[in-house]
């Protein structure tokens, strides 16, 4: 899955319209921001890239297959890190990444698990509760959560929210490898001055439309001001 293609997609509420004729293409390698205020539509937009919300309208294109042609196959290449991180405080992270491991069917579990304890920079607190994390390792943990399976595109809501200057530092790199080996990273945030120097590409929703996107490079606030304005 080397393309994601979304075309004309709307999502409706009843009345309400969360989404409206949102349409865009990323490629592989590409870390894109979603940027808007709160009620935007950012979240939505993530749980349809997902296939946890099907569109009221319009259509997203995974490579040349849509969700409902690609089925389990399409969902095995999506990770997902959303406001909720999805771990058991009451088991270590260790038995927290062990039982996703298993659950996503990842061979060498063992091994997978360990690597990824490296990875997030946890290998000494490997076997702590979960409950006794910071709000940093929590996330750490739960990032290395959405990328146990090898997912090619990689969904991420407020990803940097209640991170302190180190662990936003260590969630940098980890993106920023990811997006070096080839996968496509999603990711809505506030943190302006943080996406400043990690997006290949922003995005902007407001009011449930995209209003504008750019490749460019420097003076993302201003940038993000005059579209949403």
């Amino acid at each position: 899955m080397n393309r994601l293609t979304v075309v004309d997609v709307a999502r409706h509420y009843g009345r309400r319209k969360a989404l409206s004729q949102i349409s865009f293409t990323c490629d592989a390698g590409e870390i894109v921001g979603l940027l808007g205020p709160n009620g935007a539509g950012k979240s939505t937009l993530l749980n349809v890239l997902a296939t946890l919300v099907t569109p009221s309208r319009g259509s997203v294109q995974y490579g040349d297959r849509s969700a409902s042609e690609g089925g389990a196959e399409i969902r095995g290449v999506i990770g997902m890190l959303g406001h909720d991180l999805f771990l058991y405080p009451e088991l270590t992270a260790r038995e927290n990444l062990t039982f996703f491991a298993q659950l996503y069917g990842v061979t060498g579990v063992a091994g997978t698990v360990t690597a990824a304890l490296d990875q997030a920079g946890l290998a000494e607190r490997a076997d702590d509760f979960v409950s006794s994390f910071s709000r940093g390792m929590r996330q750490r943990v739960a990032l290395e959560r959405a990328l146990l399976h090898g997912p090619r595109l990689i969904l991420l809501d407020e990803p940097f929210t209640g991170l302190d200057q180190a662990s936003t530092a260590a969630l940098i790199a980890r993106l920023q490898e990811r997006q070096q080996a080839g996968c496509l990273i999603i990711l809505a945030t506030h943190d302006l001055d943080v996406a400043e120097g990690l997006l290949s590409r922003a995005i902007y929703l407001k009011d449930g439309r995209m209003v504008g996107t750019d490749t460019e490079s420097g003076g993302l606030a201003d940038r993000y001001r005059r579209a949403i304005q």
